[in-house]
């Protein structure tokens, strides 16, 4: 059975247009796959902890803290570890904040990139250790940044390809909705195309 992880991370709940986009996505490989199983995560409405000086090092040692609060983070950031491990298919609703990806997005992956589990350092430089995965990333952002001189700008999709790309994941897609806040008709221009860019994935 293929299993699909579906990561929302929005501030906008409802009013989201990211979220409606990798909802979009999930229908689509679901229709075309019924026995897709879907595991849902809201990384905004419960945000993974953040990394910190003590959890780095505790993890990194591999022994179990005195203290409690830490060792049930620890614990959190290993469910979400195995959660993405054991999915076929990773779907992120990703809108970008101040040219990045929101906080709590950042946190998640935080979790992800975990040496000796999803990379290594090798004579060659990192080697990705994730394979077979497929990623793909619903992105809105409110101005257009696919070219030129903005493109040096956009540390949202950049810096996404890049950690997954770099842990592994070769099949890396996008399918963007942009210039969402230069008004009702590019707006409406971005989610068509958006639309049809989901139209046009492949099936699960």
């Amino acid at each position: 059975m293929t299993r699909l992880l579906h990561i929302d991370s929005s501030i906008l709940g409802e009013q989201s247009l990211s979220r409606r986009l990798s909802a979009d996505i999930v229908a689509k490989l679901r229709g075309e796959n019924p026995g897709l199983e879907v595991v849902y995560r809201d990384v905004a409405a419960t945000p993974p902890p953040h990394l910190s000086g003590a959890y780095f090092a505790a993890r990194a040692g591999g022994e179990a803290p005195f203290d409690q609060s830490l060792r049930d983070d620890l614990a959190r950031g290993e469910r979400l570890l195995d959660e993405f491990l054991s999915a076929d298919i990773v779907v992120i609703g990703a809108p970008m904040y101040n040219f990045s990806v929101p906080a709590q997005l950042k946190s998640w992956i935080d979790h992800l990139v975990v040496l000796g589990k999803t990379f290594a350092y090798t004579a060659n430089g990192i080697e990705g250790l994730v394979h077979g995965k497929r990623v793909i990333v619903a992105s809105t952002r409110g101005g257009i940044y696919n070219a030129a001189p903005r493109e040096a700008h956009d540390h949202q999709e950049a810096y996404l390809r890049s950690v997954f790309v770099n842990i592994g994941v070769k099949d890396f897609e996008v399918v963007r909705a942009e210039g969402i806040g230069l008004g009702e008709a590019q707006k409406n221009e971005a989610v068509e195309t958006a639309r049809r860019g989901i139209s046009a994935l492949r099936a699960a």
